[in-house]
């Protein structure tokens, strides 16, 4: 692709920061204090690098509480109602870009969160297809959304991360940031590629004052422990320091 980057229209990176209401931020607050002091009493008995489980779980529920607080599967969530910033958000951009003739790509890691997604989509009458790891018929949505007979494509990042060549779409959204660039690149590169003929706009949700916030922070100063830290057999979260760690779960 870097030989012929200059045959590629242009590509415009738009970052949504978005801003947590009451309620969810005191869900998120709730988790992330529970959680810190959690990882400190692993580390604490275990040591850092045999308390990596429970590191990335923690690191997960602060994720989903930035993504909608109904991913989380604990009774004082629910019980808050909270909604979510970025749910609301993404529901004012879509009619606003499907209105303006934008054929869009949405990516997010979760498949429950993207369940939650379809929910609005078929109450606001959006029609859109899906694709995720439990999808078994992968050619029937491609075609379809390649074809231009829907508008909207919803695909879980590790499903449609590679191999896909989605050229009908002219925008991207990535509705949670991935830690590693280049998998957020290589989702993004499913539309901006060889055949691609207009500009891609690609957004990023970036939730302010969270987790998120933090990991786009810890990326740029460790790039490359950032870049593993989720990935399967993430050897290099164990190169986070107590220091890292701290900041991450601090308050801001």
């Amino acid at each position: 692709k870097e030989d012929v980057a200059s045959e590629l229209p242009a590509k415009t990176e738009i970052v949504e920061h978005v801003e947590m209401e009451a309620a969810q931020r005191d869900v998120y607050e709730s988790i992330r204090l529970a959680m810190h002091e959690r990882v400190r009493a692993a580390i604490a008995e275990k040591g850092l690098a045999r308390s990596q489980i429970v590191l990335l779980d923690a690191l997960l529920k602060m994720r989903q509480v930035c993504c909608d607080p109904r991913l989380l599967k604990i009774n004082s969530a629910k019980a808050s109602k909270a909604k979510s910033a970025k749910f609301d958000r993404l529901m004012e951009m879509l009619p606003e870009l499907l209105e303006d003739g934008r054929r869009v790509i949405l990516f997010s890691q979760f498949t429950s969160m993207l369940a939650l997604i379809q929910e609005a989509l078929k109450e606001a009458n959006i029609p859109y297809v899906l694709l995720t790891g439990n999808t078994r018929d992968r050619e029937t949505p491609i075609r379809t959304f390649q074809s231009g007979e829907v508008p909207l494509f919803l695909i879980s990042l590790k499903a449609g991360g590679v191999g896909l060549n989605l050229t009908a779409a002219d925008t991207v959204i990535h509705y949670d940031p991935w830690w590693n660039p280049a998998v957020e690149e290589q989702a993004t590169d499913r539309a901006h590629r060889i055949g691609q003929e207009k500009p891609v706009f690609v957004y990023r949700l970036v939730t302010l004052a969270s987790i998120e916030e933090k990991m786009e922070s810890l990326k740029e100063r460790k790039r490359e422990i950032a870049a593993g830290i989720f990935e399967e057999n993430a050897s290099a979260a164990l190169e986070l320091t107590e220091a890292d760690i701290d900041d991450l779960f601090a308050s801001t």
